[in-house]
């Protein structure tokens, strides 16, 4: 039986996409996404719960990513999990889960003059969340055409 790996994904920008080239002027961005739920406990109080992902774009769209998000930008995810090991300096072993994004649909509204701007129910000060550190490592390689056709 063949696997599934698909992610799709509505959140919030954490901060601005972060555009590097690699070796052979390949375009990767990468950002936090913040995914919120929002539900009643058993005392019923609302409890929302905040998921912090990494979002890694590669060429046109890690371009249009760079060019029209930026924090707190709403948008639509579809990818695919993606997990990285490497060894840092003092050799301790490394893990990262990120989302490999194939699919990007911006959800703010569109301004007369072509812009975005959030609609006003994503304006929400995510700023006093803690994110990590999602700073390029200079490890992520290309990746690679792994469809069956």
């Amino acid at each position: 039986m063949r696997g599934v790996n698909r992610v799709m994904l509505i959140g919030n920008l954490g901060r601005d996409p972060d555009l590097q080239y690699l070796e052979g002027n390949i375009a990767v961005a990468k950002f936090p996404l913040a995914t919120t739920e929002t539900f009643k406990d058993k005392s019923g109080n609302l409890v929302s719960q905040t998921e912090w992902h990494t979002v890694v774009l590669w060429r046109g769209l890690a371009e249009l990513a760079q060019k029209y998000l930026h924090k707190g930008s709403l948008v639509f995810i579809e990818g695919r999990l993606r997990t990285r090991t490497w060894e840092d300096k003092d050799k301790n072993r490394r893990f990262s889960t990120e989302i490999v994004g194939d699919n990007l649909v911006m959800l703010d509204k569109r301004k007369e003059n072509g812009d975005f701007q959030p609609s006003a129910d994503t304006q929400h000060d995510i700023s006093s969340i803690p994110i990590q550190d999602i700073s390029y490592d200079g490890n992520v390689s290309a990746p690679k055409d792994d469809l069956p056709f």
